[in-house]
This record gives C-alpha cells, sequence and structure tokens, in this order.
C-alpha cells in the first residue's frame, strides 16, 4: 500500500509560482503512474496533470497546459507540480494520487491519493 504526503501549498499572488511535493512511501512509488489533482469545495475534484513510470510522458488539464509542469524523482519515491503564473482559479486543495501504469486522467483509476494541501491565489 502506497502512503502519499503531500507539501508546498501557500497563499501566493497571481502571477507567482509554487512548486507542491508528494513523498510516497511503503509501496511501489517508481513503478506506479502518478497523477495530480485539485479540488475546490462544492465542486468536483479535477484532473490537472498525470506522468508515466518513467517520467517520459506527461499530460496536463487544457487549463494548466503551458504554465504547470509534473515531474518525478524515482530515486527520492517524490512527485512535484511546478505551478507558474498562478490564476485565483487555480486556488483549490490539490492532491496527488497513484495508479497502476499507464498514466490515466480518470479519478477513478487511480488507488491511492494523499490528504491534499491548500493553494490559495490571491488576485
Amino acid at each position: 500500500q502506497v502512503q502519499l504526503v503531500e507539501s508546498g501549498g501557500g497563499l501566493v499572488q497571481a502571477g507567482g509560482s509554487l512548486t507542491l511535493s508528494c513523498a510516497a512511501s511503503g509501496g511501489t512509488f517508481s513503478r506506479s503512474a502518478m497523477g495530480w489533482f485539485r479540488q475546490a469545495p462544492g465542486k468536483d475534484r479535477e484532473f490537472v496533470a498525470a506522468i508515466s513510470v518513467s517520467s517520459g510522458t506527461a499530460y496536463y488539464a487544457d487549463s494548466v497546459q503551458g504554465r504547470f509542469t509534473i515531474s518525478r524523482d524515482n530515486a527520492v519515491h517524490t512527485l512535484y507540480l511546478q505551478m507558474n503564473s498562478l490564476k485565483p482559479a487555480d486556488t483549490p486543495t490539490y492532491y496527488c494520487a497513484a495508479d497502476s501504469p499507464p498514466y490515466s486522467t480518470s479519478i477513478s483509476a487511480y488507488d491511492y491519493w494523499g490528504q491534499g494541501t491548500q493553494v490559495t491565489v490571491s488576485s
């Protein structure tokens, strides 16, 4: 079983940057496809980005394409999300998740989830 712990959230002004991290333990991180999702209060959780096991392939939601970069370091079992040019709409709680390869954009495909980290973008 994989345990995931997100960190790096916080308050940032619009146009600013943040890097989220997701530390994995207790499982097979290096053999898991990974993803980032986000959820605002009262709204459905939505896909943000996903990355393959080898980091060879990444996929992004249209809303973050060109602004966010997902990456992973299998040696330290950590997933990252570099977020640039942040907008107030990027504000909700961000979750990392682990999946069996290949990666997916579907919430239901992911087996393990972190507890989330809050990002607040002020205008």
